[in-house]
């Protein structure tokens, strides 16, 4: 179990907070616990903490995955870089003497991120992968064909050709940026901008592997065979360990993570792991009762409809619903009973349906 604090605890709003109150709590905490303004002990763990729970909050993917599966589906699916990617710091902190952004905010609080060009751990991928309601219900297995870099031959990772003597560019220093820190307030902002000579690769141009355009990889396509359990539904994210981009300079791979998507059925609503079933019947079925067939996951099942049964009664069967995805046992099935007003009536049909009208009124 996670030993961190709640997110909305964190940052105190509700769990259904709009967006504008979710970023003016975090200013206002911010403000009160910026290391550079606040020098407890205990600030900058503060400021830490509030930074994260507001990247997390301020973004709807993120948001949503941490309301449905908590600290552990945002651990598990997002690296610590991509919790504070394209989170909004940039238009808080500009209110206070100039623009701060993610690079910055994880510089100065977080120990320093790599350098860009340095070795780094390869991205993660997302795949979107749509399945059957049976599919999802019973498991199965899928073969995704994804595109996957592999570490170059030639340079191993590194993106400069073997034979360079110099492999960093000089005006950087290998790092693919210029960097300048000025003061504004009682703050302190980095700026950085690619580095002009190597155009943010760190390796000078000239001195580029062949083999693979100095990116340290190469691409081709591949087949990966995925096992789906029992009982997923849309939503449900799946992870595979070293299947994401390479890293450079030998570092490891980043992961795939395949999200999985539930098709809307033709005959079923799924209800968590319950499945709902629409039946129609006639009026004489329902008013004398009768025995019908009706689908179910597992195929067709009879159900006994009581005489005297009212339109829209619901009726369960047990273990016929979606399997557990944790545990044994299954969902049930509900059946809707829908009792259809006849059309057409011939002559006869009319005079006993009066005739009954006249012996229940």
């Amino acid at each position: 179990m996670s030993s961190k604090r709640d997110y909305y605890e964190v940052l105190g709003v509700p769990r259904k907070a709009p967006k504008d109150d979710i970023k003016k709590a975090y200013r206002e905490l911010a403000l009160k616990y910026h290391p550079d303004r606040n020098k407890s002990p205990e600030a900058e763990e503060k400021f830490k903490e509030i930074s994260e729970a507001y990247a997390v909050l301020s973004d709807d993917e993120k948001r949503a995955q941490y309301d449905q599966y908590g600290h552990a589906g945002i651990d598990e699916r997002y690296t610590r870089d991509d919790i504070f990617r394209g989170a909004d710091f940039e238009s808080i902190f500009r209110d206070l003497g100039g623009g701060f952004g993610f690079e910055n905010i994880f510089d100065t609080f977080f120990g320093g991120r790599q350098q860009r060009h340095g070795p780094q751990r390869g991205s993660d991928l997302r795949y979107d992968l749509e399945v059957t309601l049976e599919e999802a219900a019973f498991g199965t297995n899928k073969d995704l064909e994804i595109p996957s870099a592999e570490t170059c031959s030639v340079c191993y990772g590194e993106g400069a050709s073997p034979s360079a003597k110099n492999k960093r560019c000089p005006k950087c220093n290998g790092t693919g940026e210029i960097r300048q820190t000025r003061k504004a307030g009682f703050l302190f902002f980095t700026e950085s901008r690619t580095c002009p000579t190597c155009r943010g690769r760190g390796i000078p141009p000239e001195n580029l592997c062949r083999n693979c355009g100095g990116t340290g990889y190469t691409r081709r396509k591949k087949t990966i065979r995925l096992k789906i359990p029992h009982g997923v539904d849309s939503g449900y994210v799946l992870r595979l360990t070293n299947e994401g981009e390479p890293g450079n300079k030998g570092m490891p791979k980043g992961d795939l993570y395949v999200v999985v998507h539930v098709k809307p059925h033709a005959v079923f609503q799924r209800d968590g792991d319950n499945t709902v079933y629409e039946a129609a019947i006639n009026f004489p079925q329902a008013a004398l009762g009768t025995e019908i067939d009706v689908p179910t996951l597992d195929g067709k099942a009879k159900l006994r409809v009581p005489e005297g049964t009212q339109p829209g009664t619901v009726f369960r069967l047990r273990s016929k619903g979606v399997p557990h995805l944790q545990g044994w046992g299954r969902g049930d099935q509900f059946v809707r009973v829908a009792v259809k007003t006849p059309t057409n009536l011939t002559k006869r049909q009319k005079e006993l349906l009066k005739e009954m009208t006249k012996e229940t009124s």
